[in-house]
């Protein structure tokens, strides 16, 4: 539909968001996650197309920019002619859907990588910050020295220091900003899904909004809570004597705390849709989730999930390396499963599995299955 020499997507994977470029190395080498997300924040809204010129590189590169209803931005470099500039914005709204389906219904297994993950970033960014910001206050205390007869080199250098300092601080929150979004934001998202997915339903739907000026979900979080949530509701409301549903989410600070309340006879067989995998899905997030029943009145699930990211040691970070499979036999490792008991579970072969053991003990760093199993228990 329109010609190009390249292109780059932010847009949603299971472990938050990704960008991902194609094309002529100098456009898409010297674009960064936070120049893109900065041109995302700096657009009118979404739904969005528009023509722009935007330097990359030193160079002023005409561009096509689409931000699709789910915040996923695409960036054509150089582009030609098109007859509508809208239909690029129709498209790539359906590929980021679908992209953002993906990563909404990604399995438990990738949430808690993210979450490892997150915890590993979260780290470096305060170590680096934290490093850095004691040596340049080393500095400024030696430059201010009174010793030092050079007054106008110290005035220099104490600026220079000082103007460091406040450039440390920008990027370190730039890089906080692009892994959170506004608990406010993050609940709109669920309630525009919600409604949409009931509006042809006979069910009422309460929602009672978090603070405004609740503190800023990762985005892993947001995009699990909202996930668990949807899967709670789609659950419950096939039981054909409900008529409403509640939904309320709060910050404590700490946890972001997220309701259900259905009407309906409330019995203890109306919460069996909650299945295995959405157990583990609260699992994966380290969430802890509660259902109770009343008879004759309501169901209530409550789920409480924690904002910080676990701390990481060793055997966290590195499970996080592992692959999909690999993180699968941990499970049933932590289980007391033998070789063969995991390879009839996985319907894989024996072999198989003594070859992922082996990559799971050398990743950890661990000289047996006991001193792996020892390592992850610690970490759990």
């Amino acid at each position: 539909m329109v010609s190009h020499t390249a292109l780059v997507m932010l847009t949603a994977d299971a472990s938050g968001g990704r960008v991902q470029g194609f094309g002529d190395p100098q456009f898409t080498r010297d674009l960064q996650g936070l120049d893109l997300d900065a041109l995302r924040r700096a657009a009118t809204g979404v739904e969005t197309v528009q023509r722009a010129p935007i330097r990359v590189g030193g160079t002023m590169w005409p561009t096509l920019q689409a931000i699709a209803r789910n915040g996923a931005l695409l960036i054509l470099a150089r582009p030609g002619a098109c007859p509508s500039d809208g239909a690029v914005l129709d498209l790539w709204t359906i590929v980021s859907t679908l992209v953002q389906e993906r990563a909404d219904s990604a399995t438990p297994d990738y949430l808690w990588q993210a979450r490892a993950a997150s915890g590993a970033r979260l780290t470096a960014v305060s170590e680096l910050e934290d490093e850095f910001r004691t040596l340049l206050e080393r500095l400024l205390v030696t430059l201010r020295s009174r010793r030092l007869s050079d007054a106008e080199a110290r005035e220099i250098a104490i600026a220079r220091a000082s103007a460091a300092i406040a450039n440390l601080n920008r990027i370190t929150n730039a890089a906080r900003e692009l892994t959170e979004v506004p608990v406010a934001t993050a609940f709109a998202r669920l309630k525009s899904d919600l409604s949409t997915i009931l509006e042809q339903r006979e069910i009422q739907v309460q929602f009672v909004d978090p603070p405004a000026d609740g503190r800023p979900l990762p985005d892993e979080v947001a995009r699990g809570a909202r996930a668990v949530v949807l899967r709670c509701v789609l659950s419950l409301i096939v039981t054909p004597e409900i008529r409403r549903v509640l939904v309320q989410w709060d910050c404590d600070g700490t946890n972001l705390l997220a309701y259900v309340r259905t009407d309906g006879p409330g019995r203890k067989e109306d919460a069996a849709p909650l299945d295995a995998t959405l157990e583990r899905r609260v699992q994966a997030l380290g969430a802890r989730m509660s259902v109770d029943t009343t008879p004759g009145w309501a169901t209530d699930i409550s789920v409480v999930f924690p904002l910080d990211p676990p701390r990481t040691n060793r055997a966290n970070a590195a499970v996080a390396e592992l692959r999909p499979r690999e993180v699968q036999v941990v499970d049933f490792l932590l289980a007391g499963y033998r070789n063969r008991a995991i390879a009839e579970a996985l319907g894989i072969s024996e072999n198989t599995v003594k070859f992922h053991v082996s990559r799971i003990l050398s990743t950890l760093g661990a000289a047996s299955r006991s001193e792996a199993i020892a390592m992850l228990l610690v970490e759990n």
